[in-house]
């Protein structure tokens, strides 16, 4: 693996395709009971929560940040021989976390203790190159920094959770991660990239980011963090009900504002092109995260005691929004550092599509229906096919050298 982004990537797909496979068939086994898999070990929902927050994403990340980051920061680049411990330690313990959640708990918990110093670690090496940085602009980086130390802090929470036995806790832990670490980097990424990628692709769209807009997205999404616990507190009912309703209206009001960024940023021209509509369809969905989380809340407060879809929203988020813009970051990373031309083909673009199909079908499996079951194994196993066959094209890349002859 010569350059660092083709070592974090593909310990990420190795994750991925791992983590899709086990869960496609926990949700087949549970539609048809036809494999019969152990149930031994940590609860599936909390091995899939933390492998789909934490098990893959921040080893895409260091692939990103470690080619990328020292160019945002105008500082010089670590070696992969400098990172590439704490991405293996990753790698592995995501993997023990997985057979742990098939076998033993405590089994998972050393995969676990063996990821979270892996993340650290990587944390840190990070964390310096920001500290020797004297950019002018270091927003960006301070941001990502900032949100890594959400990370480490939320898999630590995970962790003392489950050795109290407290299953709330270790989901709660997730949540906050998943929204105060990924999100928030995920949304620093965003604002920084698709702005510049689109007026570089369309002159005449500005590359419009002002600093503003960066803190809105960070509030989007972290406040959705602060609600995981904010809902875990037994508040009286009319106090429960304030807090509900203005819920409800931050989340119409900022999924209204994220629609009108997605378009302001350039969304009706960029789809034209589909590496670049890609980001702009991905960006879209945390628009429809927070308007489907809105209509949730709203239902909630109308007819209390009813079935909620809080997962829907949840889903909208971690695989329409992350989900497509993983895809298109990674896709376009791995075309350009491999000396391809900065293209979605047929094969990308129709896999992009099939996700968003995808993504539908796993939100309607939220509402409550007889269908339910069936939707989600079917989501499921797609899910797998889509992310098998995409992970597997770009392994295909990251280990051969570039086709053009340059170095990386």
């Amino acid at each position: 693996m010569l350059a660092p982004h083709r070592l974090g990537f593909s310990l990420a797909a190795a994750v991925l395709i791992a983590a899709s496979l086990w869960w496609a068939l926990v949700q087949v086994d549970r539609a048809t009971g036809a494999f019969g898999l152990p149930t031994d070990g940590t609860p599936p929902l909390i091995t899939h929560a933390a492998l789909m927050s934490f098990g893959f994403i921040p080893l895409f990340f260091s692939g990103f940040l470690f080619t990328a980051g020292p160019k945002w920061l105008d500082v010089e680049p670590l070696s992969v021989r400098q990172i590439q411990t704490p991405l293996f330690m990753q790698c592995a313990g995501w993997l023990v976390w997985l057979l742990g959640g098939l076998f033993s708990e405590p089994l998972g918990l050393l995969g676990l203790a063996v990821a979270w110093l892996g993340l650290v670690w990587m944390s840190w090496l990070y964390a310096g190159l920001v500290r020797a940085s004297r950019a002018a602009n270091q927003m960006h980086g301070k941001m990502v920094r900032a949100a890594f130390v959400v990370g480490c802090v939320s898999v630590a929470g995970l962790g003392l959770s489950l050795l109290l036995q407290r299953y709330d806790l270790a989901l709660a832990w997730v949540l906050t991660g998943l929204w105060g670490f990924v999100g928030v980097v995920f949304m620093t990424v965003a604002h920084r990239m698709i702005p510049f990628f689109t007026h570089g692709k369309l002159p005449g769209v500005e590359a419009w980011r002002p600093a503003w807009v960066m803190g809105v997205l960070a509030l989007a999404v972290g406040a959705q963090a602060v609600f995981v616990w904010l809902s875990m507190v037994q508040w009286p009912v009319w106090l429960a009900m304030v807090g509900l309703m203005l819920r409800t209206c931050f989340e119409l009001l900022i999924g209204v504002w994220l629609i009108w960024l997605t378009v302001r940023w350039g969304l009706m021209t960029a789809i034209k092109i589909p590496l670049l509509g890609m980001l702009h369809i991905g960006f879209l969905w945390l628009g429809l995260t927070q308007l489907i989380a809105a209509a949730t809340d709203a239902w909630s407060a109308v007819a209390p005691g009813a079935p909620v879809w809080h997962l829907a929203a949840l889903h909208a988020f971690t695989m329409g929004c992350l989900g497509s813009l993983m895809v298109a970051m990674v896709s376009r990373v791995a075309a350009g550092h491999s000396g391809r031309p900065l293209e979605a083909g047929p094969f990308f673009w129709g896999l992009f599509l099939l996700l968003q199909v995808t993504v539908v079908i796993r939100v309607v499996a939220a509402l409550p229906m007889a269908a339910s079951t069936s939707l989600l194994a079917l989501a499921a196993v797609l899910w797998l096919a889509i992310m098998a066959a995409w992970g597997g094209r770009l392994l295909g890349w990251w280990g051969r050298v570039r086709i053009d002859g340059h170095p990386g």
